[in-house]
C-alpha cells in the first residue's frame, strides 16, 4: 500500500518526462517522417534568405495566399503576403475578430550563418585566383575550410539586368574550396587558440587555376572572368554592386542509422521557419488574425531595413489595422506573439556547457525558452508568468510535446533572439523552437520527432 501512494505521489508531483517516442504514437511518427521529408525540400531550395522568401511564396501561392496591396479591403479568411526587398517577408490569414483584439504573431528569422564575398574579391596569386570574404554571424572560421562550397546570390550588370547566382549545388556542377593546411605543416598554427587557428582574412575561395590564353597580367583571374562574363554577362566591377555567398554545397540528409535525426545546413533557424510557414498556410479562418514574419538579419542583430528592427513590420500591421479603423498600438498591446527559434541541444560530448535539469533534450519536443541574453539575461525579454502558462495550456491542450530550456550554464555565454524586439513594440513573447546540435556549424543536426512538434505547436497558437 505504502508502494502504491510513493508511486501516485511521484507521478503527480513530480515532473518525469519520458522520451517522446515513449510517449507519442505510431501515426504521429509516421507523420513527422513526412514532415521531415517536407522540410528536407525546402531546406534544398533554401540556401539563403532570398532563396527561401522565393520558395515561401511559392508554397504560399499554392495555398491561395496573394499579395497584399496597401489599402485593399479585407475580409475574414483573406490569405495575403507582402515582401520586403526580397529577403524577408510577412503572411496573414484575417481573422473572424477585429484587429482591435490583437493578433497571434509567429516570428523567425531565415538568415544563417555564411560566408559572403567582399566587394572587390576576385584575385590571383600563387597561380591561382581566389575570392576575398566576409564571414556573417557567428562562426568557428575554422569549421569552414576544407569544405565543398556553392556560389549563390544575384548579381546586377551595368545595364541594371540581375542574374540570380546558382553554382555547385548540382552533382557535375563544380564547387568553391577555403584550403587550410595539412597537419605535417601545422605546428605553429595548432599552437594557437582554436578561435585564431583560421583568420577571417585567410577565409579565401579558390576559384579556378587554368590560365586565359591572353597574354598578359592576371591571366587566371581574367579566365575565371571569363567564364563568368560568358554564362551571365558580367564584368569584374559588377561584383561591386552583387550580393554573393558561400554555402555549404551538401544537402539536408537522414541522419542516425535510425534515420531519426536530419542533418543539414541552416536549421538555425528555417527548422522554425518552415514549421511557422507550414502552420500558416494551413490555416483556414481563425478567431484572431493569424500573422508569420520571415525576417532577416537576425544573426548580426536584427538590424537593416529587413531585420526585425525594420519599421517594415509595423508598415504591414498599421496598413491592416488602419483599414478596420483599428490603433496599431492598441493590436500591439492585446497581441501575442511566439518567437520561433532554435536553441542548443544538450550534448553528452560536450556536457560541460549545459546545466542538465534546465537543458533541452533531443526527442522531447519543442523548447520553450522563457529568457536567453547573456550572464545576468542581459538582452533579454524575460517572459512573465502568465504568457508561459498561456503557452503551458494551448500546448497541453493540443498534445503538443514541450520541454523548458536556457542556453547553456549561468555565465557559459549565451545569445538572443528577435523576441526582445516583439517585446519593445509592448507584444507578449516568449521564445520556443527546436532545439539543434552543432548549431551554427556548417551542419547542424536536429530531431525529426522535435521538427514536427514544432510544427504542431505554431499551428495550435495560430487558432
Amino acid at each position: 500500500m505504502a508502494e502504491s501512494k510513493k508511486g501516485e505521489r511521484h507521478t503527480k508531483l513530480l515532473n518525469n518526462l519520458k522520451n517522446g517516442f515513449d510517449r507519442i504514437s505510431e501515426a504521429d511518427w509516421q507523420a513527422a517522417l513526412q514532415y521531415g521529408r517536407d522540410y528536407r525540400v525546402f531546406l534544398n531550395a533554401s540556401t539563403t534568405e532570398r532563396e527561401a522568401v522565393k520558395t515561401a511564396v511559392s508554397m504560399a501561392e499554392e495555398a491561395g495566399f496573394s499579395p497584399y496591396t496597401p489599402g485593399q479591403n479585407l475580409k475574414a479568411g483573406d490569405r495575403i503576403y507582402c515582401i520586403n526587398r526580397r529577403k524577408a517577408m510577412l503572411l496573414a490569414v484575417m481573422g473572424q475578430e477585429s484587429l482591435a483584439e490583437g493578433m497571434n504573431l509567429l516570428a523567425a528569422h531565415i538568415d544563417v550563418p555564411r560566408i559572403d564575398l567582399k566587394p572587390n574579391p576576385l584575385y590571383e596569386d600563387g597561380e591561382l585566383a581566389l575570392f576575398k570574404t566576409h564571414y556573417y554571424g557567428g562562426i568557428k572560421k575554422y569549421q569552414w575550410t576544407a569544405l565543398p562550397l556553392a556560389l549563390t546570390g544575384v548579381v546586377h550588370t551595368q545595364s541594371g539586368q540581375a542574374h540570380d547566382i546558382r553554382i555547385g549545388f548540382e552533382e557535375n556542377d563544380p564547387v568553391l574550396y577555403i584550403t587550410d593546411l595539412l597537419p605535417h605543416l601545422a605546428e605553429d598554427q595548432m599552437k594557437k587558440k582554436l578561435s585564431e587557428g583560421i583568420a577571417g582574412e585567410e577565409l579565401n575561395a579558390v576559384a579556378g587555376s587554368r590560365p586565359d590564353p591572353e597574354e598578359g597580367d592576371n591571366r587566371i583571374k581574367l579566365a575565371v572572368m571569363a567564364l563568368l562574363h560568358e554564362r551571365y554577362g558580367i564584368v569584374e566591377q559588377d561584383f561591386q554592386v552583387a550580393e554573393l555567398s558561400l554555402v555549404p554545397a551538401f544537402p539536408a540528409r537522414d541522419a542516425g542509422l535510425d534515420a531519426t535525426m536530419i542533418a543539414a545546413y541552416g536549421h538555425d533557424d528555417r527548422v522554425c521557419a518552415y514549421a511557422a510557414l507550414r502552420a500558416l498556410l494551413e490555416t483556414k479562418t481563425p478567431q484572431k488574425t493569424a500573422v508569420v514574419m520571415l525576417a532577416d538579419k537576425e544573426e548580426i542583430g536584427s538590424e537593416g531595413v529587413t531585420g526585425m528592427r525594420s519599421r517594415h513590420f509595423e508598415y504591414f500591421i498599421d496598413n491592416l489595422c488602419r483599414a478596420q479603423g483599428v490603433s496599431m498600438l492598441d493590436c500591439f498591446a492585446a497581441s501575442f506573439c511566439l518567437s520561433g527559434d532554435v536553441c542548443n541541444a544538450a550534448d553528452p560530448t560536450f556536457s560541460s556547457v549545459s546545466e542538465k535539469n534546465n537543458a533541452a533534450k533531443i526527442n522531447h519536443g519543442i523548447a520553450i525558452c522563457k529568457y536567453t541574453g547573456r550572464r545576468g539575461k542581459s538582452g533579454s525579454s524575460d517572459a512573465s508568468a502568465e504568457t508561459m502558462q498561456k503557452l503551458r495550456a494551448v500546448f497541453d491542450a493540443s498534445g503538443v510535446l514541450w520541454q523548458t530550456a536556457e542556453l547553456g550554464k549561468v555565465d557559459a555565454g549565451g545569445g538572443g533572439t528577435v523576441a526582445v524586439h516583439l517585446a519593445e513594440r509592448n507584444i507578449a513573447v516568449v521564445d520556443a523552437g527546436v532545439p539543434v546540435l552543432s548549431m551554427h556549424a556548417p551542419y547542424e543536426l536536429i530531431s525529426k520527432l522535435d521538427a514536427h512538434m514544432a510544427y504542431k505547436a505554431y499551428k495550435a497558437i495560430l487558432g
